[in-house]
């Protein structure tokens, strides 16, 4: 795994190393100690995946409140996707900044979302299925999420937003989200 630091503090982007072969390739998706050099703390509670439809779909931005908060490693299996992750940390050099990245079955890239941070994506294809591997039990208690188009923030999708839920659609503009 090559690990790419991002502007954001531990959120990283990782692309895979493919082992190639006349039968095909092999990579190592996950791997323990190059997770754990960025956050000592990881530790795998869940892996949970999504489908998304539709071209243009946003889901989030997502966040957990402690002492549920969670970090979340985001791979595209199928399709490829725009992956967001937004800093909510109001003491981060970075508050309020995000960054996005192409992930797609085909790059077979991994971004690494940590605690305190907003986590989105959009759909650049159909038919996405998008994995999340995360540190945390689920709480919806602890649930928390902002506005995808939430001006304070500021994200430049790709596409216009075709679907998002109706929750997703609802949630506050951050003045009032706080994680």
């Amino acid at each position: 795994m090559k690990t790419i630091p991002t502007a954001i503090g531990g959120c990283h982007r990782f692309q895979l190393e493919r082992l190639r072969d006349d039968r095909g390739h092999f990579v190592a998706v996950f791997d323990r100690e190059v997770i754990r050099a960025i956050d000592p703390g990881f530790e795998v509670h869940r892996i949970n995946r999504s489908f998304s439809s539709r071209r243009g779909t946003i889901r989030g931005v997502y966040f957990r409140r402690p002492p549920m908060d969670e970090d979340k490693l985001v791979q595209c299996l199928r399709g490829t996707i725009f992956d967001v992750c937004v800093d909510l940390r109001p003491h981060s050099r970075s508050y309020l900044r995000w960054v996005g990245a192409e992930l797609s079955a085909e790059n077979e890239e991994l971004i690494l979302v940590p605690r305190g941070c907003g986590h989105a994506f959009q759909t650049l294809s159909e038919d996405c299925v998008v994995e999340y591997v995360v540190t945390r039990s689920y709480s919806p208690s602890h649930e928390g999420g902002v506005r995808w188009d939430d001006p304070a923030i500021a994200i430049e999708w790709p596409l216009p937003c075709t679907m998002t839920s109706p929750r997703d659609a609802t949630w506050p503009l951050l003045e009032r989200a706080r994680p």
